[in-house]
Formats: C-alpha cells, structure tokens, sequence
C-alpha cells in the first residue's frame, strides 16, 4: 500500500479498509489540476526562501516532466496508490529523492484536494458553456430559417393558437440562455483559491496565498480556512445548473419525441441519431431524444446525493466529502455528452413544414381570433366566446375546419360576421398580426433573432 501518512500507525490498514477509502480510481481524473496546482505551490515557496531556488526549480521541472509523461502514455497512473497525490509525491521522490519529500510542505491533503476539485469543475464550467453556446448557434440557425413555418402553439398538450417554429425554438433559446448566465454566476462565485488552508487552521509557514492564486487564475484566495477546505457549494451549484440544463434538454427531447410519432410527423430524425428495431422493419426511434430524458434523473440523483452528503457534516473537513467526486464528475461528462448528441440531433433534424401548418389549420387554432373578430365588431366577449365555442362544436359535428365554413353558415350563428372574417382567422394573419415583442410574428421574431445574434456574438468567454 502507498499512502502518505503511515508514521502514526503501528499495522498495516485492513485491505477491504484500505480499498474502501482509497479514491485514486476516480481522482485520477484531476491529474491535471494536481500537478498544476502543485507547480504553483512549489514556485510559491521558492518566491518565499520556503524553500532554496533550486530545490523550487528542481520540483517544478520534474512535475512538468511528469504531466507530459502522464499525458503522452509514457507513464501510467498506478492504483496502487490511495489517491492522485499519493500517486504524484511518491513519483517525483523517486526521481529526485528528499527534494521530493519537500513538496507537500505548507500544504495538507485536505487543502490540495480542495484546489484540484475547485480547478476541475472551474475547467469543465469553461467547456460546458462553449458546448451551450455551440447549441445555441444551431438553435439560432433553425430559427433563422422558419420565420414562416407555421404550427400549433400548444398548453396541455392540445392545440391552442398558431405560432411558428422559430417562435417555438425561441423559447428554448431563453431557456439554454439562461442556463449559459447560471454557469458564468457560478464560474464568479467559485473563483477563489483554498490553497494554503492547511487542513483547518491555515499554517505558520509565510506563504503568499494571493500570488499562488494569481498564479492558477484565480481572483484572489479563498478568506477563511476552515471553509476552504470543506465548502463545495461550487459542486452543488454547479450541479443544480446541470439538473437545470437536463431539465430544458428533456423539455426539449419530449417534444421531438412526440412530433418523431407517427401521428404527428413533425420532424425526421436522421439516421445517424436513431435506431432501428429488431423485429419490427418499419421503425425509426428517437433513441437519443429517449436516452437525452432518462439520463436527466441521473443527473438530478448526483444533486440529491451531494446535498445529502454534505447536509449533516460539521467543520472542517471529513472523508464523506470524498463522496463529492464520483457524483460531480458522472453528472459532467453526462451533461455534456447529452448536450453534444443533442446539437447534433438537432443540426440534422429534417421539418415536414407543410404538415406543421396543416395541423395548425386543422386544430382550431385559429378560434381565439375569431373571437377577437366579433369582439372587435362590438359583440362583449363573454358572448363572442360562447358563439365560436358554438361554431368549434359544429365544426367537430361535421368533420370541418373554421376556415371551410361558408360566410353563409357562419352568419347562422353571428349576423356580425362578414367577408373579411377569413382574412382575419388566417393562419398567417392570426401569427402575424401579434406584434408585440416575444410574440410570434415574423417582425417580432426578426427582432429578437437580431438580439440573440447580438447576444452570442458579445458574450463573454467563461474564463
């Protein structure tokens, strides 16, 4: 066993002991963030006669060398050892002896993890939010080119009033916006070092917190040791901003999924993003919509396991904070995968304009602007309701649209009716005449496509 903190013991750690608290299986993934932080730290020490000039260029080089080694394969990580820091210190004495015992010095395990944990998630909020923004680009594209395509706006599940695809896809171009503004807000918050927090109580060497934190990135360090090392509220935040993502992405998939149904026939998924049954010839199904929903509990569960964890756990440190790892690091590559599958569903998907536009006519989408029509007419709208209720239920009776009643049978129920009623319960007119902005028309929408272009094109880089 290769563990660091042996002296205090008189026996060996049990085996079955030794492997449930082991992390290296899973903390390996910060190897990255370990070393790097472990450069800063050294050349923190050498700044401060901590240590001598050389002994600080010496570790800094052979930590160099190992980063390169570990990621060109010329070195692997050993699970022999309890966690990533093991693995990193037992290395680098190897190579360069007692100048290798000196690089944990003014450093405890419990701030290092602290620093590798906060560096990992702060790099994966950078990738997250360039993976949203690539999905919000194919959104906005989509949007672009159906300003025109007419569909039925929906609440519970029914057709309720005309709108367009791009209207449509706008309101997930807010919520995917939002998501982006929740990842920059917690990349702000999180952006301090704990370095130099020792285990609890900080430590009586004369480190420069300030110039190791500028040295890694980050604004300044963290102000009070005891939370350094054991806040992860940057790891439930960030969670809780994944759940959301998933949330607007399974929103999103539900809708594909239905309009993929035979009964719909809204929109061809390509090829490449479904799958094909193996008894049934015919069938095409959305597997990566299907899959996009049933990984968003997933992700919810890593939320409600860290909050869970964490609830219960006084100051400072405690090893159920190791818990945090396995959790965060399957809800990352979850949401980001999810999110990747999705943009490129989405980029290939093929819309059946005409059959949208159908199913807009054919729902009595267009009832609520018949109203509006008697109402503007001068008939109150208590009562303008009740006549196109009336008229909707014969139109039921009779297999009929709005639209295919003649001046003749519509005056039957309202003498206020005219010539001009088709005109006005239009698809088209009834999308086009809403003009105000976040409303469906063509106008409003180009107005707003031109403000979310501003929008991705300002916005800042996270980091």
């Amino acid at each position: 066993m290769a563990q660091l903190w042996g002296g205090r013991f008189t026996k060996e750690t049990d085996q079955l002991v030794y492997a449930f608290n082991a992390s290296i299986s899973f903390d390996k993934k910060m190897y990255k963030q370990d070393i790097t932080g472990s450069m800063a730290h050294v050349k923190m020490l050498g700044k401060q006669g901590i240590l001598t000039e050389k002994e600080a260029k010496d570790l800094e080089d052979e930590l160099q060398n190992i980063l390169n080694e570990l990621e060109s394969g010329a070195i692997e990580i050993d699970d022999k050892y309890e966690d990533i820091h093991s693995f990193v210190e037992a290395t680098l004495i190897d190579r360069l002896g007692d100048t290798g015992k000196k690089l944990h010095t003014g450093r405890s395990r419990n701030d290092q993890v602290a620093l590798d944990m906060r560096m990992y998630v702060r790099s994966e909020v950078e990738q997250m939010d360039l993976l949203l923004k690539s999905l919000l680009e194919t959104i906005l594209r989509i949007m672009e080119e159906n300003t025109q395509t007419i569909m039925p706006g929906f609440t519970h599940l029914q057709k309720a009033q005309p709108i367009t695809l791009t209207h449509h896809f706008g309101a997930y171009f807010e919520m995917f916006k939002r998501d982006r503004q929740r990842l920059f807000d917690i990349y702000e918050r999180m952006n301090y070092c704990p370095l130099g927090s020792g285990a609890l109580a900080g430590t009586t060497y004369p480190l420069d917190r300030e110039y190791t934190a500028s040295l890694l990135g980050f604004k300044g360090p963290t102000l009070n040791s005891m939370d350094g090392v054991s806040d992860r509220d940057y790891a439930i935040e960030f969670l809780a901003a994944m759940a959301t993502i998933m949330m607007h992405l399974s929103r999103f998939s539900e809708e594909i999924i239905i309009w993929n149904s035979n009964e719909y026939r809204f929109v061809e998924i390509d090829d490449a993003y479904s799958t094909g049954s193996s008894i049934m010839p015919q069938k095409k199904n959305p597997d990566i919509a299907e899959l996009v929903r049933g990984k968003t509990g997933r992700v919810y569960g890593a939320l409600n396991s860290l909050l869970t964890t964490m609830k219960g756990i006084p100051l400072a440190y405690n090893k159920d904070m190791q818990e945090d790892k396995e959790l965060t690091f399957d809800a990352i590559d979850t949401t980001k995968g999810c999110i990747a599958l999705f943009d490129g569903m989405l980029s290939t998907m093929k819309f059946n304009k005409e059959r949208m536009r159908d199913s807009a006519n054919g729902g009595f989408t267009n009832a609520t602007d018949a109203a509006d029509y008697l109402v503007n007419h001068g008939v109150p709208f208590r009562d303008a309701h009740g006549i196109i209720g009336a008229i909707v239920l014969h139109c039921i009776e009779n297999n009929k649209a709005i639209d295919d009643m003649s001046l003749e049978e519509l005056k039957k129920f309202s003498d206020v009716f005219e010539e001009d009623i088709f005109d006005a319960i239009s698809m088209e007119t009834c999308v086009n005449k809403r003009l105000t902005i976040g409303a469906p028309s063509e106008q409003a929408m180009l107005k707003v496509i031109e403000a979310e272009k501003e929008y991705l094109a300002q916005s800042e880089k996270i980091g």
